[in-house]
């Protein structure tokens, strides 16, 4: 039997599996189990160095694995089994030139691969048979016991000591099927049949032909598209989409250098805080603007999707798009800018470092929209390249222990920025460490606090926050000790020795 489709190596790691994380939380066992994983795809020769895509997305699995220990958020989990994911989807079809291909490929491989374990096994081999030949011809057994227990109830009905007899050993069989309910640990039962469905995931490999032949035939380069119609009327409809393009973008880009210019002269040079919360400067404006270059690089690709991009006479329209990415560019730093104000009066939170990030991507995919106008790129480059962008952000991003980090940052300029103690309260317990602080110290950043923010105010009051951070300690120092050497993480260990070692 092949062992990279072996239903045999699928229940090894639903046991591996199940003896791994059986009653355990998830820390140590999971990085031990990737290994372990990628060891065995290694062994097998699943995985292959020299593929590009492999490569990428084999390292993004293993350093995001290493990334769940050393920070333990919920959001390097979740980046985890994502990097997972478009692991397995490029083991399943090892030509993929896109991780968006991957992610296709796994997606469907969710479902294929429970099929494939299923059809593995009933043509899996059972004393030189097949195990489904062998479960087709006991169907002929089934009529015969149906009968038997028709009798049984007819002699039962007739001889009252038969009766007598049946019903003890249906007594007995009660009795029997009540130890085994009550003996039978069903949440190991579950939790090895959830690791079969993982392990036939990992394991099993299958593919989508339609999802690996567009993949296939995807180029990254435009090709003039000849239409099957008289060359006076195309020529028209094209000179028609031009004028129509032309017309929007300088309309836009006249509307855009407006706000730039407002944006540049009150935000970039001449921006004044008077106290105000800074809401409305910041959370209703950025969303808006976000979105709004979202469908600027939407337009721009409209209009450069196809022969408009071979069209002689197309230089105007593209100087405009140009010029429309560049203020787009400018508008992204403007935003930027509102946020860092915003982080500068009242801290940090994590929509406000997820902002950053986002404006990061949104920069790079503006620049791939250069690109792709002036190398005439197609669609399928776009997505190619920010997918990988996008990928790459989240390994990176989910390396930060980003819960100790505001905590730290926000009491560090706690003279300076709003300190929002509720927010504060509610971070996880692996900033603890950060989040700690003196009585002393809570009231003098409460006193300073009162004094700047006149129009803000805690739900918590610093004698509260104290209490509140004292008793998740205790709690936390509970939790810390109880737990087994498989559910060991390094942002928690670190918090437990700083804590209580120092």
């Amino acid at each position: 039997m092949n062992i990279k489709s072996s239903p045999l190596a699928v229940c090894i790691i639903a046991i591996l599996i199940t003896l791994l994380f059986y009653k355990q939380g998830i820390g140590l066992n999971l990085l031990l189990f990737d290994i372990l994983f990628f060891a065995g795809l290694i062994f097998t020769k699943q995985f292959s160095i020299r593929n590009r895509t492999q490569l990428i997305t084999g390292l993004g699995f293993m350093l995001t694995s290493l990334f769940t220990v050393v920070s333990y958020t919920i959001y390097g989990y979740v980046i985890h089994f994502l990097a997972l994911f478009l692991f397995v989807g490029t083991l399943n079809y090892a030509k993929s030139r896109s991780l968006i291909t991957s992610l296709g490929i796994a997606t469907v491989g969710l479902f294929t691969s429970q099929i494939e374990f299923v059809k593995q096994i009933i043509e899996s081999q059972i004393q030189g048979k097949r195990a489904g030949r062998v479960l087709w011809k006991s169907r002929i057994f089934v009529a015969p016991v149906l009968i038997i227990f028709v009798f049984i109830g007819i002699y039962s009905f007739s001889n009252a000591k038969f009766g007598s007899i049946m019903g003890s050993i249906g007594i007995w069989i009660q009795n029997t099927i009540n130890f085994v309910f009550s003996t039978v640990d069903f949440a190991l039962v579950f939790t090895f049949i959830l690791a079969l469905i993982i392990g036939a995931f990992l394991w099993m490999r299958t593919s989508d032909k339609g999802i690996e032949n567009t993949d296939r035939t995807a180029s990254e380069i435009l090709t003039r598209k000849p239409r099957r119609v008289k060359r006076d009327f195309k020529l028209k409809a094209l000179v028609n989409e031009y004028k129509s393009g032309v017309f929007l973008l300088i309309a836009l880009n006249l509307l855009l250098l407006l706000l730039n210019s407002l944006d540049v002269y009150w935000v970039w040079f001449n921006f004044e805080w008077d106290g105000q919360t800074l809401k409305e400067y910041v959370h209703e404006g950025t969303y808006f603007l976000i979105f709004s270059i979202l469908i600027s690089i939407a337009v721009v690709l409209y209009f450069f999707r196809g022969n408009l991009n071979f069209y002689k006479k197309n230089k105007v329209l593209t100087i405009l798009s140009y010029t429309w990415l560049i203020q787009n560019a400018v508008l992204a730093i403007s935003v930027g800018i509102r946020n860092f104000r915003y982080i500068e009066h009242f801290s940090l939170a994590y929509k406000r470092i997820g902002v950053v990030l986002f404006l990061a991507l949104t920069l790079y995919g503006l620049y791939t929209v250069f690109v792709k106008i002036q190398h005439k790129k197609s669609a399928f480059y776009l997505f190619k390249t920010n997918a990988l962008a996008i990928y790459i952000m989240l390994l990176v991003s989910s390396f930060i222990n980003w819960d100790s980090t505001i905590a730290q940052y926000n009491f560090a300029h706690s003279d300076s920025s709003y300190v929002h103690l509720d927010y504060l309260s509610r971070l996880s317990d692996k900033s603890l460490y950060a989040l700690d602080i003196s009585e002393n110290q809570l009231k003098e950043i409460d006193q300073y606090q009162k004094a700047k923010f006149l129009h803000e105010k805690n739900e918590l009051t610093y004698s509260d926050y104290y209490s509140k951070i004292q008793r998740r300690k205790a709690s936390f120092k509970e939790k810390w000790e109880s737990k087994n050497w498989l559910s060991w993480n390094l942002a928690e260990y670190n918090t437990y020795q700083k804590l209580y070692k120092r």
